[in-house]
């Protein structure tokens, strides 16, 4: 497969980026979803660059700050193939430790600057707010952004779960080239009106956890978890009780569909989130090269208007059981 098998996307109309028609997700490489792998992660990595896959999006919360190391060792030599995306504001100790969300000025740039060392590049294609400092104005987080681009560290910026005020607010200190925010089959509560936001002011959307962290595979439960994944705890409310049973009989519903297409219910809730726009770059992740084949080969998958109405039917908006969360505080609505 080549880049030209899955194609590319432009994120952004006023400061736009072209990227692969589907990104890769590097989080659960080293942190949260079980057991980190950097040399299984490194060669997952590897393997989208060969298939085309050149939107890597990383964070330095993740690990935390391991990750970013990790996307730096395996993008080296190959840095002219990727557009590099990582985030900043979740800001934690080495240790783990989570001191908040943080949108300061000063620590806008503290923190492009260790990226770019942990990374081992001299600029970031696309650089997320990761959560929204209710704290301090958008005006000076984005500002301190925009400084960033003057100064040749950063292309693109980016925002991830704002709501449709912050993202006007935003937009008008400093072209916004995407929103990273949750968006899959499972959960669509952007459409009501972040969606026509984005689109009425031309920023593309990158959809996060759009197999609904695994269960829209139908291959993910409880009992398929490691002893470490964060799925396992109340943190993630849709995995357990009867929210998961509930939640499960919907993939079965959408396995039907896919079984009926000759493809797998991940593939059929991929290509549901690329079918929704030609501006939505989905970001499944995974930390093995046998997912991301299967995932990369959604790109391919292309929907009927049939296909398209039987997945709304079976997964009507708001019949998922469960919160995305089980703390939404650092929500921004």
């Amino acid at each position: 497969m080549t880049t030209q098998s899955i194609g590319t996307r432009t994120l952004g109309r006023t400061s736009s980026l072209t990227v692969s028609t589907m990104g890769l997700g590097c989080m659960g490489m080293s942190e949260f979803y079980g057991t980190a792998d950097e040399s299984s992660g490194i060669a997952t990595i590897h393997r989208a660059l060969d298939l085309g896959v050149t939107f890597i999006d990383t964070a330095d919360m993740y690990g935390p700050f391991t990750n970013e190391q990790l996307v730096g060792k395996a993008i080296a030599g190959r840095r002219d193939e990727v557009q590099l995306a990582t985030k900043f504001g979740n800001e934690r100790l080495p240790d783990g430790t989570r001191l908040g969300v943080n949108g300061r000025p000063e620590y806008v740039h503290a923190a492009c600057d260790a990226s770019l060392r942990r990374l081992g590049v001299d600029h970031i294609d696309l650089y997320y707010q990761h959560r929204v400092d209710k704290n301090v104005p958008i005006e000076e987080t984005v500002g301190a952004m925009s400084e960033l681009v003057q100064a040749g560290k950063v292309r693109h910026l980016g925002l991830s779960e704002a709501s449709a005020s912050t993202i006007r607010r935003a937009h008008a200190t400093h072209p916004i080239t995407a929103l990273q925010s949750e968006y899959s089959l499972f959960t669509r509560d952007l459409e009501d009106e972040i969606l026509p936001t984005i689109r009425e002011l031309g920023i593309g959307l990158v959809p996060y956890s759009p197999l609904g962290r695994g269960l829209l595979t139908g291959a993910v439960s409880p009992e398929t978890l490691e002893p470490g994944d964060t799925r396992r705890t109340s943190y993630f409310p849709r995995f357990h009780g009867e929210a998961l049973e509930t939640n499960l009989a919907l993939v079965a519903r959408i396995r039907e569909i896919a079984d009926a297409k000759g493809v797998t219910p991940g593939q059929l809730a991929l290509a549901w989130v690329l079918a929704q726009g030609a501006d939505v770059v989905p970001i499944p992740g995974t930390k093995r090269v046998k997912y991301l084949e299967e995932n990369i080969a959604a790109a391919t998958v292309e929907l009927t208007p049939d296909e398209l109405t039987a997945l709304e039917q079976a997964v009507p908006r708001g019949a998922v059981a469960g919160a995305r969360y089980g703390d939404m505080s650092t929500i921004d609505t």
